[in-house]
């Protein structure tokens, strides 16, 4: 009998090396960490490694010298000669030709070709609707500025247009090209509109050709992106069908991309002409015509008189344009030999027809004895609910001023920069990784160059509060239209008029309730931004899978614990992009508050318009504001891209 080896004996056999685990900490440990690190550099450092504003820096005498050189060299450098001049020439000259075209016509002309045109576009609804629309500009007594800044609304849609149409189209069959015009766009939608005025006026002087410009560009960029996203969602079958048949690449674009993408690429055409009339509002601070001016004057002198017919009619103009435009992207044309293609051109024919005899026969002036007038009445009712409600709005404002506004500017313009940096730099390096982190801490020391620290840091103070309550409200409001089919019924209408509004179009109920102060420009912005949060916080939660909720439900899952423990979570993407674009369009409003008593970059902005020793220090506030703006995109786009905790835990 043998024994069995010693090394097949169990009782010789080494036990494994105990695993050491260590818990890992919880997620709001690193956070904690941060903020109590920020707080004790914040109580340490105070005071220190300031950077206060200085009207008279450097940068801003050097934009100056640049204006002097650019004014020196108009009529002599080969550039402005033989570019420039000619552009500024070429688009002024279309914007007069629009001009008079329009004036010509007569205030009948005008009606009734806005009624042909709704007729056309979407039956006697749509013309009645235009009808009515247009026809109150005269009844508003703004007859003239409503025609000015139609013909300049029409000429930026139409240069935009010509340009934004085929580089999206090429946009929707180029990869290369997609992915180059994309991080330009994305610029481009994040910038205030202020922004786009300042370097206009270096290079196109004040006046119609310069607000046409900033007009084109301003609205350009929806008209690409739609475009090409239209022609990309073309289904492949009919394009290799067509290929197959033998067709050219012109043909297969001619006769199947467009076809396809029709109702899209209206929806560009509607988005681009009501991006050009918020815009050409803004567009009067360089001294474009039109109802803008109007407003500018009201805003100036805390007229709301002045205002609100102003702001009437430019709503009374979008609604037209959007309800004109959209129903033509729906309407498809009718079937050949159909009694509906025979009825269409004919009572159009037939409308102009009698347009034209009416303004042949009717003078070009709107009757007088049709104006309505309540300029006075309007500011004896502001004045009365001034008066009246006065407690409650002196309250509210501040309520807001004393506890939010103030004390986070005191931190914001009392810590050192290299603080506020660093705080940037973790955050984005956070939510997005370090590429968006290096960006949004080199934009915002950027602004330090420039030499508006201290306005850019007031203006970010304005503009967290703004996104904090534009978040809360939008945030309640939509998932309460998430889940009460009627709440969002009733809601649904009251967003679609908000989106339509030009943006100056907010602050008159501001500043009717609670005057000229920054307060005053973060209600605007508030209102103003709320609608698009709604929005996509209602879809985010509306959009979690229902095998997800009845789960949830099944397993015994309260309504309150199935709001907070699945349908937030899973809609997480959504309620960031709504954080973002809430910033981005409050940023937007926060600048414009400049007009309103907010001050900082907004205020530098409008005074360097309309000071010609201040105009330095107004376009670099425009470059800080870009700066600003992107700091903020990527900071919150970058929280977009990253995976939940949840995700990651069960990766």
């Amino acid at each position: 009998m043998t024994s069995p080896p010693a090394s097949a004996s169990p009782a010789h056999v080494a036990p494994p090396a105990p695993r050491s685990r260590t818990a890992p900490l919880p997620p709001w440990v690193a956070p904690l960490a941060g903020v109590t690190v920020a707080v004790a550099a914040y109580l340490v450092f105070r005071g220190t490694a300031l950077l206060p504003h200085d009207d008279d820096a450097a940068q801003f005498g050097a934009v100056n010298d640049v204006r002097d050189w650019v004014d020196a060299n108009r009529n002599e450098s080969p550039i402005f000669l033989f570019f420039v001049n000619y552009v500024r020439l070429s688009v002024g000259g279309l914007y007069d030709a629009f001009n008079l075209v329009l004036h010509g016509l007569g205030w009948a002309g005008v009606v009734g070709s806005a009624g042909a045109l709704g007729w056309l576009a979407g039956g006697w609804r749509i013309a009645l609707v235009a009808v009515l629309g247009s026809g109150s500009l005269g009844v508003l007594g703004l007859w003239e500025a409503g025609v000015d800044t139609l013909a300049l609304v029409l000429a930026a849609v139409l240069l935009s247009l010509l340009v934004g149409l085929p580089l999206g189209v090429w946009a929707g069959r180029s990869v290369r090209l997609r992915r180059l015009l994309t991080p330009v766009l994305d610029v481009m939608q994040i910038m205030p509109t202020f922004a786009y005025l300042s370097p206009m006026v270096l290079f196109f002087q004040i006046g119609n050709a310069s607000a046409t410009i900033a007009t084109m560009i301003y609205a350009i960029p929806p008209a690409i992106r739609i475009t090409a996203l239209a022609i990309e969602q073309v289904p492949a079958t009919p394009v290799e069908a067509s290929t197959a048949l033998g067709a050219t690449r012109w043909q297969t674009l001619r006769k199947v991309h467009i076809p396809l993408a029709r109702a899209t690429i209206g929806l560009a055409v509607n988005q681009t002409v009501m991006m050009a009339l918020s815009m050409v509002v803004i567009a009067a601070l360089i001294a474009a015509p039109g109802l803008g001016s109007d407003i500018i004057r009201g805003l100036s002198r805390a007229n709301v008189g002045i205002m609100l017919p102003a702001g009437i009619a430019i709503v009374a103009m979008a609604v037209v344009l959007d309800r004109i435009t959209m129903a033509a992207a729906a309407r498809g044309p009718a079937p050949a030999g159909s009694f509906s293609s025979r009825l269409r051109p004919a009572v159009t024919s037939v409308i102009l027809l009698v347009t034209g005899v009416a303004a042949w026969l009717l003078p070009a002036e709107f009757p007088q004895e049709w104006v309505l007038r309540f300029a006075e009445p309007v500011n004896e009712a502001v004045n009365w609910a001034k008066f009246s409600w006065y407690g409650v709005t002196e309250a509210v404002r501040n309520a807001a001023t004393e506890t939010f506004l103030n004390p986070l500017q005191t931190v914001l313009t009392t810590a050192p920069w290299w603080l506020v940096a660093a705080v940037v730099l973790a955050v984005a390096w956070r939510t997005g990784g370090p590429r968006p982190a290096v960006t949004a801490v080199g934009c915002l020391l950027a602004t330090a160059l420039l030499g508006l620290w201290q306005h850019t840091m007031e203006t970010l103070t304005t503009v967290l509060v703004g996104v904090v309550l534009a978040l809360a409200v939008g945030l309640v409001s939509g998932i309460a239209a998430a889940r009460s089919p009627r709440f969002a019924s009733v809601q649904r209408p009251l967003l679609d008029a908000a989106q339509t509004m030009p943006a100056f179009v907010y602050l008159l109920p501001a500043l009717a309730l609670f005057g000229a102060t920054r307060f005053t420009a973060i209600f605007a912005s508030v209102i103003y931004a709320v609608p698009p949060v709604v929005r996509l916080v209602e879809d985010g939660i509306r959009n979690v899978s229902p095998v997800v909720v009845e789960a949830a439900r099944s397993s015994g899952s309260t309504d309150r614990q199935l709001l907070w423990k699945v349908q937030l979570p899973m809609a997480r993407r959504a309620i960031l992009l709504a954080a973002n674009q809430g910033i981005v369009m409050t940023l937007a409003m926060v600048v414009v508050g400049g007009l309103v008593g907010a001050g900082g970059l907004g205020y530098d902005v409008v005074s360097g318009f309309s000071q010609r020793t201040d105009f330095g220090m107004g376009f670099t506030a425009g470059v800080a504001t870009v700066l600003l703006g992107i700091m903020l995109d990527r900071i919150t786009q970058g929280a977009d891209g990253r995976p939940s905790p949840r995700k990651k835990r069960f990766a």
